[in-house]
């Protein structure tokens, strides 16, 4: 099985350590903006065709894989690219599984089909409830057999 997985860029450090787990089980893990190769080290915004080939190859990514795996965040009044909404709406586009992890964000979250899968957490250990419950890696390892 070959997974995307989608979230701000900032959690980029946290993805990786997601992304061990899951290779670690086999699943191939397609999003090469991990590999730190998407990241603009000049002054200002990124021109043009170096997004332009950021967005294509995330989009490639994503048509490789079989299960799209979406990181939300709880709503934030300050500015987000939010290019992670995007990959979510070309997975659901292209018909992917998608698996949401976190609250859904907006609207388009709350689609209700049998592609689409949506918990709190990733792995699933509540610490408000100290209790354990199914979370988005059981989904996964469920999906890889």
């Amino acid at each position: 099985m070959k997974a995307y997985l989608a979230s701000r860029y900032s959690r980029a450090e946290e993805m990786r350590g997601i992304r061990a787990e899951l290779e670690e089980e086999g699943i191939e893990v397609t999003s090469r903006w991990l590999t730190g190769e998407h990241e603009w080290h000049g002054e200002g915004k990124a021109p043009a065709h170096v997004g332009y080939r950021f967005a294509s190859e995330d989009l490639e990514d994503i048509r490789r894989a079989d299960v799209v795996i979406c990181f939300t965040e709880e709503p934030r009044s300050n500015n987000s690219r939010g290019g992670r909404h995007v990959e979510f709406g070309y997975a659901l586009g292209l018909g992917k599984t998608i698996v949401i992890v976190g609250p859904r964000e907006n609207v388009f979250y709350c689609i209700r089909n049998e592609r689409i899968a949506q918990y709190e957490t990733w792995r699933g250990y509540d610490d408000d409830e100290d209790e354990w419950h199914e979370g988005a890696w059981d989904q996964i390892k469920l999906l890889n057999n």
